[in-house]
C-alpha cells in the first residue's frame, strides 16, 4: 500500500500501540519500533517520528517508542515524537502537521499489518507521500499484533462512515 514509488523518504513514521502498565513496550510496540529502527539503518529515511499520546494508560506511546529507539543506537538528532495522538486519525493529522512545519513531505508508515488498510484511507488524507510497511513479528511464527480482526473492520467502518467527514484534519 502506497500512493508513491519512492523508495526514500523524508522520515518513517511509526505510529502509536499502547505500552504495557508498566510503561514498557508491549511485544507489538517493540515490533514497530524495531521495524523503524532496522529502516532508518537502511537508509530509507534520516529520521524517525513517534506519534501516539496516553491513549490508553498514562504512558505517552511516542515517549516510550522514542526509549526503545534510542537503546537501539538511534541518535537523539534522529528522533522526533508527536505526543498528543490519542487514536489512527490524529496520528495522521497531528504527524502530517509536524511534517509540513519541518518541510518534510514523505514518509514510510510503520505499523502492525493489521492496521495498514485503515491507516492507508486515513493517510490518503494528509497530503502527504507515503508507503506503508508492515513491522515483522518479533520471534518467527509470533504475531505482532494482538488486535481482533473484528475490531479492526469495526474501527475501519467507522472511519468510512462517521470519521472521515467529522473528524477532518484542520
Amino acid at each position: 500500500m502506497a500512493n508513491t514509488s519512492r523508495d526514500r523518504f523524508d522520515a518513517i513514521l511509526v505510529l502509536g500501540t499502547p505500552a504495557d502498565t508498566d510503561g514498557n513496550p508491549t511485544p507489538e510496540m517493540q515490533a514497530r519500533v524495531s521495524e523503524s529502527v532496522r529502516e532508518y539503518e537502511r537508509g530509507v529515511a534520516p529520521r524517525l517520528i513517534f506519534t501516539g499520546g496516553p491513549a490508553h494508560n498514562s504512558y505517552v506511546e511516542a515517549d516510550v517508542m522514542a526509549k526503545a529507539a534510542a537503546a537501539q543506537g538511534i541518535p537523539p538528532s534522529a528522533i522526533f515524537v508527536e505526543t498528543k495522538a490519542k487514536d489512527t486519525i490524529q496520528n495522521g493529522c497531528y504527524s502530517a502537521r509536524l511534517m509540513r512545519d519541518h518541510g518534510w513531505h514523505s514518509a514510510e508508515i510503520v505499523s502492525s499489518d493489521y492496521h495498514l488498510p485503515r491507516s492507508s484511507l486515513i493517510f490518503n488524507q494528509t497530503g502527504l507521500e507515503w508507503r506503508m510497511r508492515a513491522a515483522r513479528p518479533l520471534q518467527p511464527g509470533e504475531s505482532a499484533s494482538a488486535a481482533p480482526s473484528m475490531l479492526e473492520v469495526l474501527k475501519t467502518m467507522r472511519y468510512l462512515v462517521y470519521a472521515n467527514w467529522a473528524e477532518r484534519c484542520e
